[in-house]
């Protein structure tokens, strides 16, 4: 871009450059911010959009400006492309990390608060910072992960979908009636408050097992109520076929023989007082 030999006609052009920067900049960044203000929050959308708006003017001033006024900028470049080469080396776990975080913060597979697990690793979700993510565990551990790992695992989020279901295999002994045992079950299900009625809870004889008629319940429960209604309701229905005559089975076996085997009675041991051989 050829300069202009007039001194105010140049101050005039680069404070007209400057402005259209900044209000081309400025619309971008409000732009960005009504778009993603319900998928970043507040903290981490702000050093974005800082970052945009501030950067545009600075490749403006760089990459218009200067060659406008005839500044000689390639010593700047060569310089900063060194540096940057250096940077990039010194510092590609970082980028792959801050680029990570900002794909997070986008598509927001999970949130504060939410039961993840990530790479192996259980727990709550603490925070989501641009470079890494705090995960405190059900031990009550702290565990940074870092964003670049957070991105391109596998997640799962347990509290993502708002109901969760849950599964028991009750034994119940080959005497005992499969019938009333599902009815007594799906009476308590439905005393149940949390238990959910659609999707309906699922109750079936699954398989004749070695021991035991098994029956397969399952149940469907909010999400925030789930491990609490799974831990405490089995023993519920436990105690409660019991009351009603109905036992849990255990393992057993029954022995038969080919032959029938010579044994005597205990009371005639008892009435001779010796065992004769």
């Amino acid at each position: 871009m050829p300069a202009l030999s007039d001194p105010l006609l140049q101050i005039t052009t680069v404070i007209a450059i400057l402005f259209f920067t900044i209000l081309l900049a400025k619309g971008i960044t409000i732009y960005l911010q009504r778009a993603l203000k319900d998928k970043m929050d507040k903290e981490h959308l702000n050093i974005l959009i800082k970052s945009i708006y501030y950067g545009a003017i600075v490749i403006s001033i760089v990459g218009v400006i200067f060659p406008y006024l005839q500044i000689d900028t390639s010593g700047l470049l060569v310089a900063g492309g060194v540096v940057g080469i250096v940077l990039g080396f010194a510092s590609q776990s970082i980028m792959g990390n801050l680029i990570s975080g900002v794909f997070l913060m986008v598509e927001r597979p999970i949130k504060i608060g939410d039961q993840v697990n990530i790479d192996n690793k259980l727990g709550f979700v603490e925070d989501i910072k641009i470079i890494s993510t705090i995960i405190r565990t059900y031990d009550g551990l702290f565990i940074r992960l870092p964003n670049e790992t957070v991105f391109t695992t596998s997640i799962t989020n347990y509290v993502a979908n708002l109901a969760r279901r849950f599964e028991y295999v009750v034994g119940i002994r080959y005497s005992d009636s499969a019938d009333e045992a599902i009815k007594i079950i799906r009476d308590i299900i439905e005393k149940e408050p949390f238990a959910l009625v659609n999707p309906e809870p699922s109750i079936f004889v699954d398989t004749l097992g070695d021991n035991a008629v098994n029956i397969i319940v399952r149940i469907w429960a909010p999400a925030t109520q789930w491990y609490d209604m799974k831990t405490r309701l089995l023993w519920v229905i436990k105690k409660t076929l019991e009351e009603n005559g109905i036992e849990i089975a255990f393992p057993q076996r029954t022995v038969w023989f080919a032959s029938e085997l010579n044994t005597r009675k205990m009371s005639d041991i008892s009435e001779t007082g010796y065992d004769e051989q």
